[in-house]
């Protein structure tokens, strides 16, 4: 863009009766952007670089170099079915450029020219927002509106850090599949899920996304529902209540007690009971203890129904009971 220090008005009258040649009356034909005073003429318009050139013959370009069997696979999936106008494949007919972009100067270049190419891999040489922008302009009602609160956003993943749209058989979305790409990253909960009483995520009957929206929610942890124990009883739902007679840290986090993703105690608890129960109640005072006048444990032993077995031997219903006399959860 060339900058002319006279006024607007002047330019406009030298580009409309032909003060200057022919070339640049057509160029300042084209617009004339007025910025306090100053006329902005795009008389160097022609010097811009122009436009990525899309290949010759489409897929047929792209597939002269790219044709290993886990490219091929696209055309095993949505991605890849070209009658479909909803598919990237089959949409505007730019086949494997509707995603990847302008490929005619990478095509040139067998392939040591990346100018233009969107590249879905972790080599970093496209931009993540390039990558996932893509992603996103079509996918917009499942994904879009929630993506950029996740943490996984703010990590700076991509969308091909997790997926594989070649693939016919996606490992992330599969569920014997999915648990051992999100434990890539989340170790620490991979390794509760090999511990002896665990869900069944190993045993292919449930999958990370069973409990976790991995491309946003409005719950903590990217919970599928607004709490953990809206999620929890989604399956256990003989424990959601409302009860007569409530346990209270039921009703606010079933993770007050359990371990989620796995854990060495039984039922997924935290800690073995009674030590659990005793996180809250006070063994003083329970008809198990014998006392002294001072209130303190007595020095005989408490009670083998206690500390041998469980709380639970007596107070089963602990979830919560919804009998007339189970105001200790014992009915």
């Amino acid at each position: 863009m060339a900058v002319v220090a006279r006024s607007g008005l002047q330019i406009v009258r030298e580009c409309e009766f032909g003060v200057h040649n022919k070339a640049r009356r057509a160029a300042c034909a084209t617009a004339v952007v007025l910025i306090a005073g100053i006329a902005i003429c795009p008389a160097a318009a022609d010097t811009q670089p122009p436009a990525p050139a899309y290949s010759t013959k489409g897929a047929d370009t792209c597939l002269g170099c790219h044709d290993d069997a886990r490219l091929m696979g696209l055309f095993r999936t949505k991605h890849g079915r070209p009658t479909d106008p909803r598919a990237p494949f089959g949409h505007g007919g730019l086949q494997c450029e509707a995603c990847h972009g302008p490929g005619g100067a990478h095509a040139r270049a067998r392939g040591k020219e990346p100018a233009g190419i969107v590249d879905f891999s972790h080599k970093g040489i496209s931009a993540v927002a390039a990558q996932n922008g893509k992603c996103l302009g079509c996918h917009q009602t499942n994904t879009a509106h929630l993506w950029a609160t996740t943490a996984h956003a703010a990590a700076g993943l991509s969308c091909a850090d997790c997926h594989s749209a070649h693939s016919a058989l996606d490992p992330v979305r599969q569920v014997a599949t999915q648990p051992e790409v999100c434990s890539g990253c989340h170790q620490a909960q991979h390794s509760n899920l090999i511990k002896p009483y665990h869900h069944p995520l190993q045993e292919g009957k449930m999958a990370c996304t069973s409990c976790h929206a991995a491309h946003g929610s409005s719950g903590p942890s990217s919970l599928v529902k607004v709490s953990v124990t809206e999620t929890c009883t989604m399956c256990h739902s003989e424990y959601r209540g409302p009860f007569l007679w409530e346990h209270q840290p039921v009703g606010e986090d079933c993770d007050n007690c359990h371990e989620p993703h796995g854990s060495v105690q039984p039922a997924l608890l935290k800690v073995r009971p009674p030590f659990l129960c005793q996180q809250c109640h006070q063994g003083q005072g329970h008809p198990s203890e014998p006392m002294t006048p001072q209130g303190l444990v007595g020095g005989s032993m408490p009670s083998q129904f206690l500390v041998g077995s469980s709380c639970v031997n007596c107070h089963s219903q602990v979830h919560g009971s919804n009998h007339p006399s189970g105001r200790a959860l014992m009915r």
